[in-house]
């Protein structure tokens, strides 16, 4: 038996890194997952197959989650196929790094729209449904850098800061209809993206962090894991830190 049986889960940006770890716990949980990425390819197509050999339903929607009229049209046709939607991990985003005074007009919003503007509208799509259930689970993937900033990503920290505030404010504003949000914040996740880096720089990053290295996708899946589930359902409103003890 599952943590998450008889859930049905929407994961944004889910085709690979992060969000296909998500998918993955979460369907090994039991869970049928439904997920987004801006275009169903090769990569998300293979994600789908993974899910549905652990035994519950998958498919995967292309969806330009920055569009507000694109979100509300995926989440009706999800809510169709699956008939009800338990789970919304907010996981869609991209980084546009650069220095304030350099940074353009265009890498602000594109970061903003993808990375912030993304969880509204889906939040906005799915929460008459979990209303209308009386339950369910918004997680917000926000960022330890969402925390405490960082120098070259002010896009990217205010993109994340505004989900751990969105995920507030949803706890409060749905908590009497039955419906929890919290945030996760990551620290210093080894990805495809983060394994680009030198062994140098990764060396030095993990000297930052009190458990002495980098954390994994499966690690964030597992946090992800326990907000979705039943296990946590007295928590709302808050933000769970996954990374090592960096920022203590």
């Amino acid at each position: 038996m599952g943590l998450l049986d008889g859930k049905t889960a929407i994961v944004t940006g889910a085709a690979r890194g992060i969000g296909k770890a998500i998918a993955l716990k979460f369907a090994a949980e039991g869970a049928n997952v439904a997920f987004t990425d801006l275009s169903i390819d090769e990569n998300a197509e293979n994600t789908v197959k993974e899910i549905e050999a652990l035994g519950v339903k998958a498919k995967g929607y292309a969806s330009n989650a920055a569009s507000f009229e694109d979100t509300a049209r995926v989440v009706a046709e999800i809510h169709k196929d699956f008939g009800r939607i338990d789970v919304l991990v907010n996981n869609a985003g991209i980084t546009r790094d650069g220095l304030m005074m350099r940074m353009t007009e265009q890498q602000w919003d594109m970061v903003i729209n993808v990375n912030l503007k993304s969880a509204f509208n889906f939040i906005h799509a799915c929460t008459p449904i979990m209303m209308r259930q009386k339950a369910g689970s918004i997680i917000n993937m926000a960022s330890v850098v969402g925390v405490h900033g960082n120098a070259g990503q002010a896009n990217y920290s205010a993109s994340k800061a505004g989900m751990i505030g969105l995920a507030k404010s949803i706890a409060l504003e749905l908590g009497s209809r039955g419906v929890r949000a919290n945030a996760i914040a990551p620290g210093f996740i080894i990805t495809d993206m983060t394994a680009a880096l030198s062994e140098e720089v990764k060396a030095e990053w993990a000297k930052q962090i009190p458990l002495r290295r980098g954390g994994t996708p499966d690690d964030v899946a597992n946090a992800a894991t326990f907000l979705a589930s039943d296990m946590s359902s007295y928590i709302t409103g808050q933000v769970l830190q996954v990374d090592g003890g960096m920022n203590t």
